[in-house]
């Protein structure tokens, strides 16, 4: 870092411009603040992308968000300078920052996300706070690292608490399904995975030999057909894509029957804001004590510039797993 207290930096930043076919990030250069005491000044070697990122870029997020923000909450980076009251970083460490800000211990009522309440991580440079900071896991590469805030520590945080020979059914194959789907592999559960693409049911079987699948559109009837595949006995988590991303696009009368399903089944319905910052230093901890690796997670990898066609990857649907922007 040059000897200045001026830090520049290149950013996407959103357009805010929803017609088909524009444009959704802009890149800038911009000059950020000089670092505070506790605050920590991170070199971005990789974003990875959610679909909320494309959601948000198209303008259906159902949340306001700050206008003409920067995209994007996944990233990691090193660590190249520190205000001088910072204690739990030092030059040098990996790291990368939880994706909603409020969340430390997961008992806070605010919230702030990043990409949407303030500005989020699709720079070459990023400041924040040491408190909402991770060490990230050191024998990870870039790329697999950036996947760890969102799709990593929402699908940790969803099979929290499942025991050996349980069953999960994991809806689509987004980066929070395939990350759950992993780490359900890993933990011994049975897996049930749906799609509307039977080619992507394949890719996974393939990939992941043993578990069982359902295409959802050529079978309506998809929850009956788990039933079959569990011998009645249903499964023990749902994986399910609006509550981890608000992903399904149902008509609200779709959900006619939810709450006699809730009774009948006698169903615990969870939602779930990712993770806190404590759920994402347990899930750093238990990768790196098992050193995983999750570059069977990346489906395709897009140089910085190319960040727009990267979100329009996403939007489309395209991926199976992670999309990563390397810088």
């Amino acid at each position: 870092m040059p000897n200045s207290d001026v830090i520049r930096r290149r950013a996407f930043r959103r357009t805010d411009d929803y017609t088909p076919g524009t444009p959704k990030v802009k890149l800038v250069e911009e000059v950020l603040p000089p670092l505070g005491p506790t605050s920590v000044l991170i070199k971005v070697h990789a974003v990875a992308l959610n679909y909320r990122d494309a959601n948000i870029a198209n303008g259906g997020n159902p949340w306001p968000v700050i206008p003409n923000g920067i995209l994007c909450n996944d990233a990691a980076g090193e660590v190249i300078a520190i205000g001088d009251k910072v204690k739990t970083l030092a030059v040098g460490d990996r790291a990368g920052p939880i994706i909603d800000t409020e969340n430390i211990s997961g008992r806070e009522v605010s919230r702030s996300w990043l990409a949407a309440d303030e500005d989020g991580v699709m720079a070459d440079h990023i400041v924040f706070d040491e408190n909402v900071l991770c060490k990230l896991p050191t024998y990870l590469d870039w790329i697999e690292a950036a996947t760890i805030p969102c799709a990593g520590v929402t699908a940790w945080s969803a099979l929290k608490g499942m025991s050996i020979g349980q069953t999960v059914l994991i809806q689509g194959t987004g980066g929070v399904s395939v990350f759950a789907l992993k780490l359900a592999k890993a933990a011994g559960l049975r897996i049930i995975l749906t799609s509307s693409s039977d080619a992507k049911l394949k890719q996974m079987s393939d990939k992941y030999p043993g578990i069982l699948t359902i295409n959802y559109s050529t079978n309506p009837e998809w929850d009956q057909e788990a039933m079959k595949l569990t011998g009645g006995e249903g499964v023990d988590i749902v994986v399910e894509r609006c509550q981890v991303g608000y992903l399904s696009k149902q008509d609200p009368a779709d959900l006619r029957e939810l709450v006699p399903t809730i009774i009948d089944r006698r169903i615990n319905l969870r939602g779930i804001n990712a993770g806190s910052k404590h759920d994402m230093e347990d899930f750093c901890a238990a990768l790196s004590a098992a050193q995983t690796g999750l570059h069977d997670l990346i489906d395709k990898v897009f140089p910085f510039e190319q960040a727009d066609d990267a979100v329009e990857y996403v939007w489309q649907g395209k991926q199976i797993g992670k999309i990563v922007l390397r810088l």
